[in-house]
């Protein structure tokens, strides 16, 4: 099984968010409902992770995979730098992230790892997973309440529209 990466960093990275990314500094804080979407972005990206650390376990990858493997790990790191830019979250942290990537070089690296050390890779996956899951919650409440104060703010009205 091999996982498109081409195809969600495509979806990713749609003109709107690259303007927003770089559009220069971040205001004070960013739309909490483009964070939300680009935490939910993020997400998409962590779950291909398990896959690959896998196909490493499984001795089953070639020189395409670790290629898309090392792009995916880049998207992670670039998706991360926008979230944390927009001020609205602190978990995970940068170097908690850092540290999960830096810990998993390459496919090859991976697949020469034992057990003991897949199995704390893969537990290391897993805070990250959940800590930003426990993020996107925190951030939809935030949102809610936010739209409940403003029902102007036309928040939930760009999410019915979809």
């Amino acid at each position: 099984m091999q996982l498109m990466t081409t195809t969600s960093v495509t979806k990713r990275h749609s003109p709107e968010r690259q303007i927003l990314a770089h559009g220069g500094p971040v205001d004070a804080r960013a739309a909490s409902d483009d964070i939300v979407v680009w935490i939910e972005n993020h997400l998409e990206s962590w779950r291909q992770i398990p896959h690959y650390i896998g196909v490493a376990r499984g001795k089953t990858f070639d020189a395409a995979d670790e290629d898309q493997f090392l792009e995916l790990k880049g998207v992670i790191v670039q998706e991360l730098e926008m979230v944390l830019a927009s001020g609205e979250c602190n978990w995970p942290t940068k170097d908690d992230v850092h540290e999960m990537m830096n810990n998993i070089p390459s496919l090859r690296y991976i697949s020469q790892l034992n057990e003991g050390a897949l199995g704390n890779v893969e537990h290391q996956w897993h805070l990250i997973y959940i800590r930003w899951h426990a993020t996107l919650g925190q951030l939809k409440v935030k949102c809610r309440e936010f739209e409940a104060l403003n029902p102007k703010s036309g928040f939930l009205n760009r999410w019915r529209s979809w």
